[in-house]
């Protein structure tokens, strides 16, 4: 028997999340088998585990055309397209609906360990290109693995939180006060969870979408029946300036303006205090247990009961060690992609559509997307991923006119705020001319039900920097 040809064998897609997923349904539309590998036990493991948070972007922009494709034979249909589904919803009305129709094409509970060329490590050039990729994953306890004609890496970036620490690394005692640190959302529908922090005060450290979502949810519950005492101390490591809170209602995704209204509301109201400026850089422990923390600069806040950290998250690159990657020294993405999504530069929705071009490798054949290929940069949309994994497609199947087709307009955040990161004074951002329209001033509105985002893996997802 002959071994098959590099193109007979599947095009592995590490991750059964949104992006993975319409990647296989566009690699089966072209008649190119796809092999998913999911290391959890469903589809959307990484959404189920926000399942409470609703996503600002409606069931119309969450679905791939291709997925809904391949579906419809199964008699699935899309629910309304004006509605805002849950992380829930996501997962258990579209997302394992789709690994279902793709059947034996996934496999669940396979943990990808290594990527690397059929005999050569990154260092070999010999014959390199001509050799398929082999993919190394432990299942069932057992390791196995699979040869491929290329490789999809989608599986986020929702494993490798950021941490509190300023620096980037761990602040000091942050490990060790992990008992009262969560580096999630809450659920605080759940009757434990809510218990632990009704009636507490509770520091929330990061200044995106996922904040704005716990800063809101916090303030529903200062203001419920069994919340009385709830308290929420923001910490920016920044300055609150115009841009801070989004763009309310000149944000094309409706209901991610609201929820950055949402949470200055909660501040307006009382219900959270702001701290600026503060880059943490210890976590300590008073007499009574409560978790002190300290700034680089000195200060020390007074105590909280609990610590939620929301500082974006972060790529996992050590299964693609022997493959030949040119990443962006400071977000960990794509060189080509970086300068568009990169918040030193911009916090506008400027990012174009964009495709396997930018998404390249000097190794042929991999490519990173979704969140995953954001790196470090904050505020992505899954229908940006539904466009990369069009593209992505394309290109492996050999046609680079519809690869390089843009089919896709992105929504605008409705602000700008000059540069994205460290602690600009108002003075110093863009105030008129940029991309999008000036923040505007707090509506009065309730806390929305629909807060969350239309991240890939994480509810802190939007199209530009915060």
């Amino acid at each position: 028997m002959n071994a098959p040809t590099t193109t007979e064998l599947p095009v592995v897609v590490v991750g059964a999340g949104p992006i993975g997923l319409a990647a296989a349904a566009h690699l089966a539309e072209r008649g190119i088998t796809p092999l998913v590998l999911e290391a959890g036990a469903s589809a959307g493991a990484a959404v189920r585990e926000w399942s409470h948070v609703r996503l600002f972007s409606t069931w119309g922009e969450v679905t791939d055309p291709a997925a809904e494709k391949l579906l419809a034979p199964t008699g699935w249909m899309r629910p309304d397209a004006s509605t805002y589904p849950s992380g829930g919803d996501w997962a258990e009305q579209y997302l394992q609906p789709l690994a279902d129709a793709l059947g034996e094409l996934v496999r669940f509970g396979a943990t990808v360990t290594g990527v690397s060329r059929t005999g050569r490590d990154r260092v070999v050039d010999a014959d390199r290109e001509a050799q398929p990729f082999v993919v190394h994953f432990t299942a069932d306890g057992r390791e196995e693995r699979v040869f491929a004609r290329a490789v999809i890496d989608a599986s986020g970036t929702w494993a490798t939180p950021s941490p509190a620490g300023g620096s980037g690394l761990p602040a000091l005692g942050e490990r060790a006060a992990s008992d009262r640190i969560t580096y999630r959302v809450p659920d605080l529908k759940d009757p434990a969870v809510r218990a632990r922090y009704a009636g507490k005060r509770t520091a929330v450290i990061g200044s995106g979408a996922s904040a704005f979502t716990a800063l809101a949810y916090l303030a529903d519950l200062a203001k419920s029946g069994n919340g009385a005492g709830t308290k929420g101390v923001w910490i920016l490591r920044r300055g609150i300036s115009g841009s801070t809170f989004g763009g309310g209602e000149a944000d094309q995704l409706p209901a991610r303006g609201a929820l950055g209204l949402a949470a200055k509301a909660a501040v307006d109201e009382g219900h959270a205090d702001a701290v600026t400026g503060f880059r943490t850089e210890a976590i300590e422990r008073d007499a009574d247990g409560r978790l002190v923390l300290v700034g680089e600069d000195g200060r020390r806040l007074d105590a909280v009961d609990e610590v939620i950290v929301l500082t974006g998250f972060r790529p996992d690159l050590s299964f693609l060690s022997e493959v030949r990657l040119n990443l962006d020294e400071r977000l960990q993405a794509p060189v080509e992609l970086a300068p568009l999504i990169d918040p030193n530069q911009h916090s506008c929705g400027t990012v174009y559509p964009h495709g396997h071009r930018e998404l390249s490798h000097p190794e042929r054949g991999v490519y990173l997307v979704g969140m995953k290929s954001y790196g470090r940069a904050p505020t992505f949309l899954a229908m940006t991923g539904y466009e990369q994994v069009r593209s992505v497609a394309a290109a492996i199947a050999g046609d680079l006119e519809s690869a390089d087709r843009v089919e896709l307009t992105l929504p605008e955040t409705g602000v700008c705020g000059g540069a994205g990161l460290f602690d600009a004074p108002d003075a110093q951002e863009a105030d008129g001319g940029g991309c999008c329209a000036p923040a505007p001033q707090l509506v009065q509105l309730g806390v929305p039900t629909a807060v969350g985002a239309a991240a890939e893996q994480a509810p802190a997802g939007g199209c530009c920097g915060s």
